[in-house]
């Protein structure tokens, strides 16, 4: 560096000067970073987008598992779990209702009409005509079912005691396919005495009861008396699909 400085003095150069130049250098030199620092800061760069993936990756997997839980869980309730989830709602909040209206003295049904339209009611209505009619016995097993509707529309829910036993139980209270309910519930005495009039109610109708037939002011009479009306009756169970044609025919006169 002195032969440097002597070399530039014998060339008529001050020697401020080149001092402050090699200041300058060895400040940008140092201002630089060298290879080792690119490379660490690359090094830290790197590591720390792997830190975030890795985060991103076991949150994903949490997420994923608690879908899985959840859609397990769902899969093991009963097939229609929703519908009476919903149903069971809807009554809870037509209960409050009802304890609403009876709490300012107004009429729940008058209160429930006054938000349904008219489109509503008429629709409604149609639909209830429709809604299990009595087309008489055609098999053990629609008489069957015809009964246990009419009884669980009959059934009034204790919707006090529900909210006790959901406290009790939990979760539990709702069966899943993995649950064991056999022998786990124990009716109260109110239960058993409903039971037993509901029971004695079935026996003394069924004493009474005599099975009732459809009867169609509109239809033709095509009998004589009883016993030939349900002779045409069984005749026209077992044949009348095939015979339908010609008796339009021998109507219109044009059978030949």
């Amino acid at each position: 560096m002195a032969a440097a400085v002597s070399a530039l003095s014998s060339l008529g150069l001050p020697e401020a000067d080149v001092g402050s130049e090699e200041e300058e250098e060895e400040q940008e030199e140092a201002a630089e970073p060298g290879p080792s620092a690119a490379a660490e800061q690359r090094r830290e760069e790197r590591l720390r987008r792997f830190r975030e993936l890795h985060m991103k990756r076991h949150e994903a997997c949490k997420l994923n598992s608690r879908e899985v839980q959840e859609e397990d869980k769902r899969l093991k309730l009963p097939p229609n779990w929703e519908a009476k989830k919903a149903r069971l709602e809807w009554e809870l909040q037509v209960q409050e209702k009802k304890k609403e209206c009876a709490a300012r003295g107004e009429d729940y049904e008058r209160v429930k009409l006054l938000e349904i339209s008219a489109e509503d009611a008429e629709r409604w209505e149609r639909k209830k005509k429709k809604k299990n009619p009595d087309l008489g016995f055609s098999d053990y097993a629609a008489a069957q079912l015809r009964q246990y509707q009419r009884l669980t529309r009959q059934i009034k829910p204790d919707l006090e005691q529900y909210e006790r036993l959901k406290e009790q139980f939990g979760e539990a209270l709702y069966p899943t396919s993995d649950s064991l309910l056999h022998g786990t519930h124990v009716p109260s005495k109110d239960g058993v005495d409903r039971m037993v009039a509901d029971l004695e109610k079935q026996i003394e109708k069924r004493e009474k009861y005599s099975r009732r037939r459809p009867y169609n002011d509109d239809a033709d009479i095509d009998y004589i008396n009883e016993r030939n009306a349900k002779f045409n009756q069984k005749a026209e169970r077992f044949y009348g699909k095939y015979t339908a044609e010609i008796k339009q025919n021998l109507e219109r006169g044009t059978a030949v």
